[in-house]
């Protein structure tokens, strides 16, 4: 009985360590591609008044730095865990995201191994503003004044519509431009 009774323990410990792996792996992805969409909105606000740039922005294609991995590495540690392995990587599969894998610390011989993915899933789309028309001519036979209309564009965040005036933006949080969510 006693020897049952201890083999209950060491299967119920195992699992415990590979649950802690497991969410520590979830929690570090989370954070990389959490960190990855603020970035992505922090990009596309430098380039707001050029709307021929939104779209690698919008779409999650843009580079976001090296921050993503070093929130992971963070997360990590938060939960009992390193970063192992691939460590953080980049996902190159079509979704943007990161790939993280941890290994709990400090319960050897019983250190549990796991991986997670988490994508970053643009919620945006839009149409650029089309080019300025040339003004028609004056009465005196010299160019015309410009409309003086200011450009704006209309950006779809699921179902909710932005209009982004260029002159004077009211722009939607990050959450409202990318989901993020685990992908395995």
């Amino acid at each position: 009985m006693l020897f049952l009774a201890f083999a209950y323990f060491l299967v119920g410990q195992a699992a415990l360590t590979r649950n802690s792996a497991q969410t520590a792996a979830d929690a570090a992805a989370l954070a990389a591609a959490q960190d990855a969409r603020e970035r992505l909105r922090d990009g596309w606000i430098k380039v707001i008044l050029d709307p021929g740039q939104w779209n690698s922005f919008l779409q999650g294609e843009a580079n976001t730095g090296d921050s993503p991995c070093q929130q992971a590495e963070e997360f990590a540690a938060r939960n009992e865990a390193t970063l192992t392995g691939d460590k953080c990587v980049r996902l190159t599969t079509g979704e943007h995201g990161f790939k993280v894998t941890v290994s709990t610390t400090g319960r050897e011989p019983d250190d549990a191994t796991a991986s997670a993915e988490a994508v970053v899933e643009p919620r945006c789309s839009f149409d650029p503003p089309k080019p300025p028309e040339s003004p028609p001519p004056s009465p005196d036979g010299g160019e015309g004044e410009p409309d003086g209309e200011d450009p704006a564009v209309d950006l779809l965040c699921g179902d909710e519509q932005w209009v982004i005036d260029l002159e004077n933006p009211s722009l939607p949080s990050a959450a409202d431009l990318f989901r993020v969510r685990l992908s395995n």
